[in-house]
């Protein structure tokens, strides 16, 4: 089974589009994995269930797929959206 970097995924995924910032939000605490504090180099798979919170919002995805790279139009069908609010939407583009 296939496993990437958490922060890559976030960025490779575009949920969170610069991987520095994806960097800084696992190490501030602010992005779970299946329910887990997760730091930037902790592995996802698909079936993985991220949680992130975007200020006082969150995003909750599941991970149907990693690949090394992906083009923008495909980005979208890494992941699943499990729960967000349209600000978070629009936050990811």
């Amino acid at each position: 089974m296939d496993t990437m970097r958490l922060d890559k995924f976030l960025k490779v995924s575009r949920i969170i589009k610069r991987r520095t910032v994806a960097n800084d939000a696992c190490s501030g605490g602010r992005v779970s994995l299946n329910g887990r504090s997760a730091k930037p180099g902790a592995d996802v798979k698909a079936g993985d269930v991220l949680e992130i919170r975007f200020g006082n919002r969150i995003g909750k995805y599941r991970i149907l797929d990693v690949k090394e790279t992906v083009r923008k139009e495909g980005a979208a069908e890494l992941y699943e959206v499990l729960e967000e609010d349209d600000s978070v939407k629009a936050e990811r583009g």
